[in-house]
This record gives C-alpha cells, structure tokens and sequence, in this order.
C-alpha cells in the first residue's frame, strides 16, 4: 500500500453526516459510519484531527429571535454533543480519541491547548475539536481551517455529499461539471463554494490545500492523505485547463457550467 503523502491531515465533516435518514438528531448507525471514514485514515498511519458542524442538531441562522452571539454559543455546544458522539464510537472501533473544546468544559472533554493537541496527534491519538473557535461569527468551517494551520497538518480535507467541486450543483443541473484541480484564485474567480470565505481566504493565504471528496465512499479519505487523484484538489497552482477557459471567458461571459467547459 502507497504511503501516506500527508503525515497529519485535518478531516472536516459536517453535522448532517451523523443524523442519519431523519435528517436530524444524532443516529448511532451513521455515527458509526461515520467513525468508520475517520479510523480508515487513523490506519494508514496518518496523525487525524477532526472538525465537526452541529447542523443536525442546530441552525443559528434561523434562530428567530436570538440574538447572533447566543445563537453562535448555542452552535458551539452542539458541535461538542457531536463530538463526544464521534468519540464513543471511535472508542468502541478500538481507537484512542482525546475530545478538545474551545469552550472550557473541564467535566465533558479537555480544553483546548494546541501543545496538548499536538503531542497527543504525535502519539497517535485522533483529537476531536468541538465548540468551534470559541467565538460567535466564525463557522466550523472557519473553525477547521484555523486547527489545521495551528497543528501543523499538511492538508485539510472537506468530506460532502459529493464527489468533489462541480461548476453547479450536481443534484439540480445534469450539465455540472466536476473539477480534479483549481487553485485558489480560479475557484474564487469562478465562485465556487468550496468553504465559507473566511476559511478559504485562511488557507489561501496560508497555502493550506484543501481537497473535496465523498465522506461515504470508502477508501476516498486515505486516498486524498496517499496523494491520488480523487475529489477536487484545491492549491496554490493553477490548472492549465481551467485557466484556458478563463480566458476564453473574458469576451463571452458564458454561464458558469459553460465556464467549466460543459
């Protein structure tokens, strides 16, 4: 077997992965399956940090009447319930989990402290970091990208729904177009979504890759830490191909599937 490429990868995965067919709420099977895409990547010998969202149990943005920072807080603790989640079922797949919140909560997990993190990553233990960053305004994907730079991982990656980045939503229109490779720029040029801004802006500016791939495939994850060519690549090099479409793009301003060579 390949060799991993990346030696400490940070693994983002959104809330709604642990809820199962109800779309809501935390469901043993998926939580399970779950632990099964994380241990996948633990057993090629890949240090693994782990950002989860709370979407399956929490939406700030339609908490009516709340104000953003209680909204924002109550978010953070959601994370940690998903979090704790995560980790029993690791722990029953015969993994050593250390669960880290920002949010001090001496009771439930440790609190954050990157040294602590890092040394534990060094041993081999996968660390779970719940509450976000600790503060209102900033996403778990904000969140994902910060932990990735502060502990020293080579590569952050999204697992979706999807098999990588497509020029539009490949549910909805039959002529989307799934990328292999984008860099920063051209993602940002095309307006693609490939995390909320301010988390692409930190890895962009920190020259952090990111590579989209499908959490329910198996084998996908070790995959993209050996280096293959799977999902959506995004670095700081452009690719060739969309860039020669960019130039065409100048004159003609196509629609964006048209853009993406459809």
């Amino acid at each position: 077997m390949t060799p991993p490429r990346f030696r400490r990868v940070l693994l983002k995965i959104s809330g709604e992965a642990l809820a199962g067919p109800s779309g809501f709420g935390i469901d043993p099977n998926a939580v399970s399956r779950v632990a099964d895409r994380v241990r996948e990547l633990a057993e090629i010998g890949v240090e693994v940090a782990v950002v989860l969202g709370a979407g399956n149990l929490w939406r700030g943005a339609n908490a009516g009447g709340l104000d953003r920072p209680t909204a924002d807080h109550m978010g953070m603790l959601a994370t940690v319930m998903n979090a704790l989640a995560l980790q029993s079922a690791l722990e029953a797949q015969d993994r050593t989990v250390r669960v880290h919140t920002a949010i001090e909560m001496a009771a439930v997990a440790e609190a954050y402290i990157r040294r602590r993190a890092i040394h534990q990553l060094a041993k081999g233990h996968i660390v779970v970091l719940g509450a976000g960053t600790g503060n209102p305004f900033f996403t778990t994907d904000t969140a994902a990208a910060l932990r990735a730079m502060e502990l020293g991982c080579e590569l952050l990656i999204k697992a979706t729904k999807v098999d990588g980045i497509y020029s539009s939503d490949p549910k909805l229109d039959s002529d989307a177009v799934r990328f292999e490779h984008l860099s920063y720029d051209q993602a940002l040029t095309m307006g693609l979504r490939v995390m909320d801004l301010t988390a692409f802006t930190l890895c962009q500016e920190n020259d952090m890759p990111i590579v989209v791939v499908d959490l329910w495939e198996p084998g996908t994850i070790p995959a993209a830490a050996r280096g293959e060519h799977v999902g959506t690549l995004v670095d700081g090099q452009d690719d060739p191909a969309v860039a020669a479409r960019l130039e065409a793009a100048r004159t003609t301003r196509p629609t964006r599937a048209e853009l993406a060579g459809a």
